[in-house]
């Protein structure tokens, strides 16, 4: 009996050194297997954080680079801005001076032609007046004799009537002259009198009617000038 019982406890003794054994060797190779799957991962991770930071950088750099495209097509439009800007000003400005010269151009050329139009206008009245003279002298000379059936009295009469319509219609007026004082912008003096009838420097006597225009005179008065 005591045989057998050594015999089984050697035999178990056996068994138990061979089970510890065995978890010895499958821990030696989980430890071996677990290293190796964390070799693995290293080596897998660490390609893959080199490739994020270089995709990162070069995002960064992409960004970067539309942003600086971005600041240059903005300051591209901004030049082209100012160009324009400023070409429309000089533009404006050529259009105003224009129109400025232009506005003058034309109230220039219409002063000119009006100055024109009077100055032809006075020269001919100027070649009338002589006729305009000679039918009042004619009338002047018959009208205390003309009796009042004279029809070419009359005729001539009516004729002077009508030339002096027509001038004052044109804006024609007679200067006055006797009994107004002498004045040399109106007056053309060809003989000096003493006279206690009439003021000093005053116009005695019309010797040939004088005429103007507006301000301008077409022929001075021919006078005698008193005291």
């Amino acid at each position: 009996m005591e045989d057998n019982k050594k015999a089984e406890e050697s035999v178990r003794e056996n068994l138990s050194e061979k089970n510890i054994d065995k978890e010895k060797e499958a821990v030696k190779t989980e430890t071996i297997k677990d290293k190796t799957v964390s070799e693995e991962k290293a080596e897998n991770t660490v390609p893959e954080n080199k490739d994020s930071k270089k995709e990162k950088v070069e995002n960064k750099a992409a960004e970067k680079e539309s942003e600086d495209s971005k600041t240059g097509s903005q300051a591209n439009v901004n030049d082209e801005l100012e160009k324009t800007k400023a070409k429309a000003d000089e533009y404006i400005d050529k259009y105003q001076r224009l129109m400025a010269e232009f506005y003058n151009f034309r109230e220039r050329t219409t002063k000119e032609k009006s100055g024109m139009y009077n100055d032809g206008l006075r020269d001919t009245v100027e070649k009338i007046l002589p006729v305009v003279d000679n039918l009042e002298r004619a009338v002047n000379a018959q009208r205390d004799k003309a009796t009042d059936d004279d029809a070419f009295f009359k005729g001539v009469d009516m004729i002077l009537k009508q030339f002096k319509e027509i001038l004052n219609g044109i804006g024609v007026e007679e200067i006055p002259a006797v009994g107004e004082k002498f004045d040399p912008k109106l007056h053309s003096a060809v003989s000096h009198i003493e006279d206690e009838n009439f003021g000093e420097n005053t116009v005695s006597i019309e010797m040939q009617k004088g005429y103007k225009m507006g301000e301008k005179v077409i022929r001075h008065s021919m006078v005698q000038v008193a005291n």
